[in-house]
């Protein structure tokens, strides 16, 4: 047999391991050249993470935790070679809506012949079977990353929302920070105020991400974990995290949210979140005000957060100060229940063929039910037939009593 002929080994996908680490950050390096867009300052974080606790990570993932899938990762092995990985995790508390964070896939050589793209759906389909609580699973992606998207389309994910990364330069935060921001009812966030957060984040979507999110109220408690994470960041002066919400008396409900991550070091841009109630759309211009005066503390870097297509009030105040558009990415979804094709459609089936061997075959027995409703037509009968009573109700006798003798 030739080497023409022989078959491409199967492909095996199987839990990342701390040996697998090293090849997964190469391959990261290489995804990141080939396409700068996959570069994520997150993912180089989180691989340092996992190599310095890799025990303690593996005994969290043994119970339910809030840690438990810190790196959820999957790798498609080829002839003792790590080809592809796959990183999942869950995007709300019930763990009924996953998340594919990312997927890299190595080229196709001679040691792992099979092609990126039978790679990149075979990790899928192995996260779509293992992870059996998913009912929906949701993603984002580059407009111009034309690969993944076949990869993604071709497993049943379709399109969303559209986001947009915008960039607001040091110069214009500088320039918003000198208006004095008109917020009375700026609140500090706790876990009493989950209800509250939850119902904005709920009435500021569309029906269809509310359903796909799915997000209930402890989706938007902070844990012990996170609040340690966040101690930690602030004491050793990596990072400094601000947020706050605008309550309104009168609905008594909050109307305004953001959350401003600022780098101390200015190694990397400040990372922005904002959400607005759509009746609210005034708060734009005074919730970046404040935002601005926030990183004015921190060095000097580009301030950056995301918009929807559904919120066109917040591309157009970004737009009113020249913000920077940075990147356009497709928010997708699949859901597990999708409808399948039929084979034949419903219309054409026939009532015969769908009933082909369905005969009887004994007699049936009576049961309780028949005799039942056999005894109440009889009685029903009687009842109709006439009948010759007397005065007090009962039947005279046809015969008279016997005579007594003397």
């Amino acid at each position: 047999m030739t080497d023409s002929q022989i078959p491409a080994s199967p492909l095996e996908i199987r839990p990342l391991q701390y040996r697998d680490l090293e090849v997964v950050e190469a391959l990261a390096a290489k995804s990141c050249e080939a396409d700068p867009n996959l570069c994520s300052l997150t993912l180089g974080r989180q691989l340092q993470q996992v190599r310095r606790w890799y025990g303690l990570l593996k005994f969290l993932s043994l119970f339910p935790n809030p840690r438990q899938h810190f790196f959820s990762a999957y790798v498609a092995e080829q002839n003792q070679r790590v080809s592809g990985m796959v990183q999942v995790s869950p995007f709300n508390s019930t763990r009924s809506t996953w998340r594919v964070d990312r997927i890299m896939v190595e080229e196709a050589t001679e040691d792992t012949p099979i092609s990126p793209l039978e790679t990149g759906n075979q990790l899928l389909r192995h996260c779509f079977e293992t992870i059996i609580e998913a009912r929906t699973w949701l993603l984002e992606v580059n407009v111009n990353h034309e690969k993944a998207l076949a990869v993604y389309r071709q497993n049943g994910f379709q399109p969303l929302a559209q986001l947009t990364y915008w960039a607001i330069a040091p110069e214009q935060l500088q320039a918003l920070a000198e208006r004095e921001p008109n917020l009375a009812n700026l609140l500090p966030i706790s876990n009493a105020d989950a209800k509250l957060l939850c119902q904005l984040d709920t009435v500021s979507m569309p029906p269809l991400l509310r359903q796909v999110f799915d997000r209930h109220i402890n989706d938007f408690k902070h844990s012990i974990f996170d609040k340690v994470g966040t101690y930690l960041d602030k004491w050793t002066g990596r990072a400094q995290l601000v947020q706050g919400y605008v309550f309104e008396p009168q609905r008594k409900a909050a109307i305004g949210y953001f959350r401003v991550e600022g780098c101390k070091d200015g190694t990397r841009p400040h990372q922005a979140r904002v959400t607005v109630h759509p009746a609210y759309t005034w708060l734009y211009a005074e919730l970046f005000a404040h935002m601005a005066r926030v990183v004015q503390e921190l060095p000097p870097q580009s301030l950056q957060l995301v918009s929807a297509d559904y919120q066109p009030e917040r591309e157009e105040y970004l737009e009113k100060f020249g913000a920077e558009r940075i990147e356009h990415s497709l928010l997708m979804s699949r859901s597990v229940w999708h409808k399948i094709r039929e084979a034949k459609p419903l219309e054409a089936l026939q009532l015969s063929e769908m009933l082909q061997g369905l005969q009887p075959r004994r007699t049936p027995v009576p049961t309780r039910i028949s005799w039942f409703n056999s005894a109440l037509s009889a009685q029903r009968d009687r009842a109709t037939q006439p009948e010759s009573n007397n005065g007090s109700g009962k039947k005279e006798s046809s015969q008279k009593p016997p005579k007594s003798q003397a």
